[in-house]
C-alpha cells in the first residue's frame, strides 16, 4: 500500500465514502463518547480523546494507505456513519469495519458502504482477504457481516477490545472479481 494524506473519494448509490474532515469531528465525537453505543467499535471518555482517535485515524491513512472512510449522504451531505479497512497494531489483519452514526441506522446504509468500501479494498488496494471483528454480543453487526457473506471462523483476543469474533469475508474471486494479467483485482465485467 502506499501511504496517502489524501484518501480517495469513492461512491456507492447514496453514498460517497471519503477522508475526514474537520467538520466530521463532532458526529464522530458524539458517538465515541457514547459509551453504549460505542462499545464494540472502540469508545472515547470524552472529546479530547475522540479527538486523539479522530487523529489517529487520519494517521492510519498515513501509515498504510488504507483507513476508514466518512459515510457523506448525497442527498443531505450529512456525515451519517464510518467504514473502511483497519489494522492496527496488535491486530490479527485487515479488518472491514463499519458503524451508522444515531439516526441513520436500520436503512440499508451500512450493508452499501461496506460493500463498496470491500471492493474498493480488493479491486484498488490489491487485497485478498479481510476480516471484521465483531464483539460478542453485538447482533447488528453479526447480522450485517453474514449478508455481506462472511463467516464466523474463531473467537480471539483483540488486543484493544478484548474477546473478538473473526468473521471472514469471501475472498475476490468469490464475489466475481477477478486479477488483470499483473495480478491486480478488477471487477468482472
Amino acid at each position: 500500500m502506499i501511504p496517502t494524506l489524501n484518501p480517495p473519494r469513492i461512491e456507492s448509490d447514496r453514498l460517497i465514502l471519503r477522508g475526514f474532515e474537520h467538520r466530521d469531528f463532532d458526529a464522530i465525537a458524539d458517538f465515541l463518547t457514547d459509551t453504549d453505543r460505542a462499545a464494540g467499535f472502540g469508545s472515547a471518555p470524552d472529546r479530547p480523546e475522540a479527538w486523539r482517535w479522530f487523529a489517529m485515524n487520519i494517521g492510519h491513512w498515513a501509515l498504510h494507505g488504507y483507513g476508514y472512510f466518512a459515510l457523506e449522504l448525497k442527498a443531505t451531505g450529512q456525515t451519517c456513519g464510518m467504514t473502511g479497512v483497519w489494522n492496527p497494531n496488535g491486530w490479527p489483519e485487515p479488518e472491514l469495519g463499519w458503524v451508522a452514526f444515531a439516526g441513520f441506522e436500520g436503512v440499508g446504509l451500512l450493508y452499501e458502504a461496506a460493500t463498496r468500501a470491500r471492493e474498493w479494498a480488493y479491486c484498488d488496494l490489491g487485497l485478498t482477504t479481510l476480516t471484521s471483528g465483531i464483539v460478542p454480543g453485538n447482533t447488528r453487526s453479526v447480522a450485517l457481516a453474514e449478508r455481506l457473506g462472511a463467516v464466523y471462523e474463531r473467537t480471539y483476543d483483540n488486543a484493544h477490545m478484548g474477546t473478538d469474533m473473526l468473521y471472514r469475508h469471501p475472498s475476490p474471486a468469490d464475489l466475481g472479481l477477478t486479477t488483470d494479467a499483473d495480478g491486480t483485482p478488477e471487477a468482472y465485467a
